[in-house]
């Protein structure tokens, strides 16, 4: 790429912009100093988030000068919901988040060298400004027409209602870009297209207040094949924080990527090249079943969340599920993630058969089915092939003292959990 916005182009990444041409020219002219903000609404990020961290990454690695935003102030009340009212935390509880953000981006990028990142909070300059202060030096610069114009505002007045609280979200978030302006010289906002608005009203009230013209980027939200938003399973949003979404379910959520968006996801989440991509993409069309594309995303995501170590441990358990090695070897916490990944059943002790456990589990539709299988030789449990109907679960070595795979066939997949 011959410069870092024709990259951000490439992958995808641009989904609105003020000028382009000013913007790619001071993209072009030297260090920019660019800030993307997280609100603690919960204990972690999730893969949306990764998006904007990603990106950050990007401009820093072209030179530029990152400031990460996570709100202590905004996380109190919370960008509007376009059905109803957030839930208000705790300032304890949005404090102990924001620390936990804050940890959980930090490996992402760099804190020393050409292009330093810094960490602000935007409570630091908000605390203490009274809301006089903020009703005369930000509040006059908003007219309320054009503040009922914006679609969350829109969507609520016409069904549940906003408050004042919500309404004036807006302010905030713009003061933030003010005073990152006036504090760092801060020239462009990033963030995802559903906070255009928000980051336009900044870049405005910039213009207003200092008579400066600032940049706004905002990044596409990535939707799946037939539309719906990305990064959501059946369980729910998927967490960067390995105790809310388990590393196996993770790169398990990557590897079952469509075909048809596979290719758009190694551009947004990886740091692979053009020709490596393209690469990718033509494997996809000349041979889907390898999956060779959703393997390298997988691999690549993963191990930038969470480590080398914990994809190959990962990748180790995948492969041991399957029959390709010893499941005995899999590291309790991976096992534990992949089994909250199967149907799973929960004996109350050992004396349970295998039959009524294939059963229970869904791998067999009844007990004389689940006979059928085990004397057709495809009944296992952690590898070794079951042959007696009448086996249970004492004649198995539990894994960790507690867990038990089944594998119907070659790839249907069960699990036990014994309480203990």
């Amino acid at each position: 790429m011959s410069d870092v916005w024709d990259e951000l182009k490439w992958r995808g990444l641009v989904a609105h912009s003020t000028d382009e041409a000013a913007l790619r020219e001071a993209l072009s002219s030297g260090p920019l100093t660019y800030y993307v903000g997280f609100d603690p609404t919960a204990p972690s990020l999730h893969v949306g988030h990764l998006v904007q961290i990603l990106t950050v990454r990007r401009l820093q690695q072209a030179g530029h000068l990152p400031l990460i935003l996570v709100g202590g102030a905004t996380g109190l009340i919370g960008d509007p919901r376009p059905t109803s009212e957030r839930t208000m935390n705790s300032p304890e509880t949005v404090a102990g988040w924001v620390g936990k953000l804050q940890r959980q981006i930090e490996p992402f990028l760099e804190f020393s060298g050409p292009a330093p990142a810094r960490m602000v909070d935007n409570l630091d300059w908000t605390a203490g400004m009274s809301a006089i202060e903020f009703l005369r030096d930000v509040g006059k610069h908003f007219p309320v027409n054009r503040m009922l114009d914006r679609d969350a505002v829109k969507r609520r007045l016409e069904s549940t209602g906003i408050s004042y609280t919500e309404f004036s979200y807006v302010l905030l978030q713009s003061n933030d870009y003010l005073q990152l302006h006036r504090r760092h010289g801060c020239a462009l906002q990033l963030g995802g297209s559903d906070q255009w608005g928000n980051i336009t009203a900044g870049a405005e009230l910039v213009r207003r207040v200092e008579g400066r013209s600032v940049h706004a980027l905002a990044t596409p939200l990535l939707t799946k094949a037939d539309g719906t938003k990305f990064g959501k399973t059946e369980s729910g949003a998927v967490w960067l924080d390995p105790e809310l979404t388990s590393p196996y379910a993770f790169y398990q959520f990557w590897l079952n990527a469509e075909d048809a968006k596979v290719e758009d996801y190694l551009k947004a989440f990886s740091f692979r090249s053009p020709a490596e991509i393209a690469e990718l993409g033509r494997a996809v069309e000349e041979d889907p079943r390898a999956r060779a594309a959703q393997r390298a995303l997988a691999e690549d995501v993963t191990t930038l969340v969470h480590g080398a170590a914990a994809t190959r441990a990962v990748q180790d358990a995948s492969s041991a599920l399957f029959g390709g090695s010893d499941l005995a070897g899999i590291d309790e916490a991976i096992l534990r993630g992949a089994v909250a990944e199967l149907p799973t059943a929960r004996p109350d002790g050992t004396g349970v058969r295998v039959t009524q456990l294939l059963v229970d589990t869904g791998l067999a539709p009844s007990l004389s089915a689940a006979r059928r299988t085990v004397g057709e030789g495809g009944a296992y449990v952690n590898n070794d092939k079951v042959t007696d109907p009448d086996a249970t679960l004492a004649d198995v070595t539990l894994l960790h003292g507690r867990y038990a795979v089944l594998r119907r066939g070659k790839k249907s997949l069960g699990a036990v959990l014994l309480e203990v």
